[in-house]
């Protein structure tokens, strides 16, 4: 099958390669780039487990393919931390127990960062919708609301305390 070049700029560095025209980001990302932080879940756009950041966006992974996303800038769970720092969001998810087997923790990661770009001061109930298509199967969601609630504080300077 035919290939054809692509150019991203992932996590701030720019990378160049050839994929078929049926490969999909996800792939892209764990096979070629090695960024394995993007899970696949389900590959049918169900569980959240392989979003990303596209062009500014959540989107799932495993409905995009790579060819569209050429030209794109991609920022993936590895490109989150800055410094060796934890983002607030991931702090968050430390500090308030919003992950267990950690399996879908960077979809819901990804997800609460477009959250946070567009609202950041959501209440309890668009914390929750914004999640709505990422799935864990380990907790009980609340502490994951906790952690978003945690970073959104820490975001605006307020003290990182999660009601």
């Amino acid at each position: 099958m035919a290939t054809h070049p692509i150019t991203l700029t992932v996590n701030g560095s720019q990378r160049q390669g050839q994929v078929e025209p049926r490969r999909l980001l996800v792939h892209y990302l764990r096979d070629e780039l090695g960024l394995t932080g993007t899970h696949i879940g389900c590959e049918t756009s169900q569980c959240g487990a392989c979003t990303v950041i596209l062009n500014g966006q959540a989107v799932k992974s495993c409905t995009v393919f790579a060819v569209q996303a050429d030209g794109g800038q991609v920022m993936t769970i590895e490109g989150l931390a800055q410094d060796g720092q934890l983002h607030p969001i991931q702090e968050g998810f430390w500090e308030e127990h919003g992950l267990q087997c950690g399996f879908c923790t960077p979809g819901m990661i990804l997800s609460t960062y477009d959250l946070l770009l567009k609202n950041p001061d959501p209440s309890e109930q668009e914390i929750r919708h914004a999640l709505h298509g990422n799935l864990c199967r380990c907790t009980g969601y609340q502490h994951i609301v906790k952690s978003v609630q945690y970073a959104a504080n820490k975001m605006k300077g307020a003290p990182a305390v999660a009601d």
